[in-house]
């Protein structure tokens, strides 16, 4: 769950700046736990010599390479080669196609750097884990995972070969076909903590509160009018015909302003509030801290503002209370507001981190100095490889039916966007993703749903955080958050304790992308020749997912 974003991974959890970002296009960043098992370390077999991450990947499969595109010779399954509003792209058959955010380009599996060399026993148990899930995604992917059932989970080459009969290799560009992206860490955090209110544990973690509601952004009327809406249980539907106030009289109708509404959220889910006979945005941050959040069950108490906030970006955790029980607690809901973190400076007075705002979202912008690691920051809350400012001040917050002993002037975070949690089953397992299954540590990662379906194989090539060496293997997308936005882009799962931590804390590297794709699926239109400008391609018709799946990633 990376960081504060709606389920899709919802906030998630991880606010993967660039994440950081959006993070909380849902705070969290993540919806799922980072897993509780130790970090898995790189490959078994001996690393590469070649310092460089990973070398781009030709348009074209390589020479002697296992992928195969033979003749399409169904007009059906032909790809479409006018660019936009073509039949689809059939995997193993269509060398390039495209959606708004991303290009596909087909390579062979000798074109994937340290592909030979991954010990592929190491992911197996996260792959099998996605097949719970992948096959009731209908017959091809029940086919495929009932073979998993003839492999040696202890072979590796046994493991290789099975990816490469049974998937087709496409590396993921972005849409200004750029294959370089970034690749930062999340894990999972523990915080000191207790069951009751007791100082110094003061901090409330809240659970989702009973009175969002949510409406289908994909059914808002363009423009920034005020509309009429019904509320029906926690759904909003919005009313057809023109607005009028006489109308708020009828029961269960109220108004809601489209100036003030967000849009742009993974999962196409509107987080509401409503106020006499108004609907408004759900509370930010700071309403929540200093006027509570009565509707909402508290699970626990902690002692850090501080500790707690970052935990909403990793988008999962443990709260250790004083006997030594442990809660494990999973990404549940986000606010609806933006992830607008407060950024550390640099001596010059500028942010240490480079960020840029992109479709309602901060996304992480790779730069190659290391001012954000410099001795000026060394007081921030360091995540995903850049430095958030820690609270010049901060202090009492509201908790519903409880005075408080000091001014309440809330953690001193002015982030708005909240995650909200929900306990989650203990054991020696990761925490639950997005996808709905334990994150293996070394072996998950959180992606942007919308150009990395979850569930599926993506072999990710990067650095090691602090030494340089190559990290090249193949993982499973099984999370997400807000704060992961882009094609070229993964949040690495450390896994928890202080070795963890310290990793995901300082990873912030370049890296490439390629997605196993099963042989013969269906996925975006065909666009070989599609003119690009920053921000998607020219033409409506491109999807925004690659895989549209109800409740990770919607087209509109």
């Amino acid at each position: 769950m990376n960081n504060l974003s709606p389920p899709v991974r919802p906030f998630a959890c991880r606010v993967a700046v660039g994440a950081v970002a959006a993070a909380v296009t849902w705070l969290a960043g993540c919806a799922s736990a980072p897993p509780g098992t130790s970090t898995t370390t790189a490959s078994t077999a001996p690393a590469p010599t070649a310092p460089a991450p990973a070398a781009p990947a030709s348009a074209a499969p390589a020479t002697g390479s296992t992928f195969n595109i033979g003749p399409v010779t169904d007009p059906a399954l032909r790809p479409s080669t006018s660019g936009i509003g073509g039949s689809a792209s059939v995997a193993g058959q269509a060398r390039t196609f495209s959606t708004q955010l991303a290009t596909y380009t087909a390579v062979g599996y000798d074109a994937l750097p340290g592909w030979g060399r991954d010990d592929f026993s190491e992911g197996w148990p996260a792959f099998l884990g996605s097949c719970r899930v992948l096959i009731g995604r209908g017959a091809q992917w029940k086919e495929i995972c009932d073979r998993t059932r003839s492999v040696d989970p202890k072979n590796s080459a046994a493991i290789r070969g099975f990816y490469e009969r049974e998937f087709t290799v496409y590396q993921i560009r972005d849409d200004d076909r750029r294959p370089d992206g970034v690749v930062t860490g999340y894990f999972e955090p523990e915080i000191t903590g207790s069951r009751n209110y007791s100082p110094p544990n003061i901090y409330p973690v809240y659970g989702t509160p009973e009175d969002m509601l949510f409406l289908d952004a994909r059914k808002l009327p363009p423009g920034n009018a005020t509309v009429a809406a019904r509320v029906q249980g926690r759904d909003v539907v919005i009313q057809t015909g023109a607005f009028n106030t006489r109308d708020l009289g009828s029961p269960g109708l109220y108004s809601l302003d489209l100036s003030a509404v967000t849009r742009d959220t993974l999962d196409r889910k509107v987080r509401l509030r409503a106020q006499g006979r108004q609907l408004l945005p759900y509370f930010t941050r700071e309403e929540i801290e200093t006027r509570g959040a009565p509707n909402a069950k508290v699970l626990a108490f902690v002692n850090s503002a501080t500790a707690l906030y970052e935990m909403q970006i990793q988008g999962s955790g443990r709260i250790r209370m004083a006997n030594g029980e442990i809660i494990r607690v999973a990404y549940a809901e986000q606010n609806g507001q933006p992830f607008r973190p407060t950024l550390a400076q640099n001596k010059n007075g500028q942010p240490a981190s480079k960020v840029r705002t992109r479709g309602g979202a901060i996304e992480l912008e790779l730069d190659n100095d290391d001012d954000d690691t410099g001795s000026d920051n060394t007081a921030g809350i360091r995540v995903r490889g850049f430095t958030l400012a820690r609270p010049e001040q901060s202090g009492a917050v509201i908790v519903p039916g409880r005075a408080t002993t000091g001014p309440v002037i809330g953690s001193g975070i002015k982030d708005p966007s909240y995650v909200f949690f929900k306990e989650s089953a203990g054991g020696a397992g990761g925490p639950v993703g997005a996808f709905g299954v334990p994150l293996q540590a070394g072996r998950s990662i959180a992606v942007d749903p919308r150009s990395t379906p979850l569930g599926y194989p993506v072999f990710v090539s990067t650095r090691q955080p602090g030494t340089g060496e190559p990290m090249q293997r193949l993982t499973i997308a099984q999370d997400t958050g807000g704060a992961i936005r882009g094609a070229v882009r993964a949040d690495y799962f450390f896994g928890n304790g202080t070795q963890a931590a310290t990793q995901a804390r300082r990873m912030k590297e370049r890296g490439q992308l390629w997605i196993l794709l099963p042989r013969g699926q269906a996925v975006a239109a065909a666009s070989s020749s599609t003119v690009r400008t920053r921000g998607g391609a020219v033409g409506a018709d491109l999807p925004q997912c690659l895989v549209p799946v109800e409740g990770q990633c919607v087209d509109d």
